[in-house]
Formats: structure tokens, C-alpha cells, sequence
């Protein structure tokens, strides 16, 4: 009597298959982290208030953690006092696109790619 799998031995997982081709190029960023990422390449780097008062991202912070479980090298810095619109803003976070921009090597705790979870969650621009 032959024994029949529950799945052919050739077949790859999902999972398997997305850490292959997330190595190759960096994933598909779309809606609000499309919009961050494309300032900070075209910048360098962004204070969070310009993107939330003159980008309309209300939760900059969001977005740029999101761009980072897609395996983006953002770095933030926290300036104790900015002066923006006149006023004087204290503790206001600066993005910066690091070198390289990107690493394919985000893997969350439980082993799975963060980038593959994080598509879904950037909100449309």
C-alpha cells in the first residue's frame, strides 16, 4: 500500500517562497509609506511634523515603523527644540534614510518576514 502526503515534496511554502523573493528586491510600498519613502529618497531625511502638518500623514511615526518591518534603514533622532511655523517644538523626531535604504534580513520573533506583513497594514495615500 503506498502512503500519499499531504503535499508534494517539490512544493515550497509561501513563507519560503516570499524570503526567497524579498532578498531579490525590496518589497512594494504602497499608500502612505509609498509617499514617506519617496520624501526621504528624494530628501535625505524629514522632521515627523513636516510630514504630519504638510504631508497629511497624521501618524508619521506609524508609517516610518512600518517601512522598517519591510526591512527600510530609517534612523530617527530626536532634536530636543525645533522652531517650525514660527513656534518653537520641543522632542520632534528627524527620519533619515540610512545606507543601504534597504536589507531584506527583517525577520520578526516568530521567524516570518515582517515585510510580508507589513504591506497590508499602509494605509491608502
Amino acid at each position: 500500500m503506498e502512503k500519499k502526503n499531504a503535499r508534494p515534496a517539490e512544493a515550497e511554502t509561501s513563507a519560503h517562497i516570499s524570503a526567497n523573493q524579498s532578498t531579490a528586491t525590496p518589497p512594494i510600498v504602497t499608500g502612505q509609506c509609498a509617499e514617506v519613502l519617496a520624501i526621504l529618497r528624494e530628501r535625505g531625511s524629514v522632521l515627523s511634523l513636516e510630514l504630519t502638518a504638510d504631508r497629511a500623514i497624521p501618524e508619521a511615526a506609524a508609517r516610518i515603523h512600518e517601512l522598517r518591518a519591510m526591512g527600510f534603514n530609517i534612523i530617527t533622532t530626536l532634536l530636543a527644540e525645533v522652531v517650525f511655523r514660527d513656534r518653537v517644538r520641543r522632542k520632534v523626531a528627524r527620519y533619515t534614510l540610512g545606507t543601504p535604504a534597504w536589507s531584506a534580513l527583517d525577520y520578526g520573533k516568530n521567524g516570518t518576514l515582517m515585510s510580508d506583513q507589513a504591506v497590508a497594514r499602509c494605509p491608502p495615500g
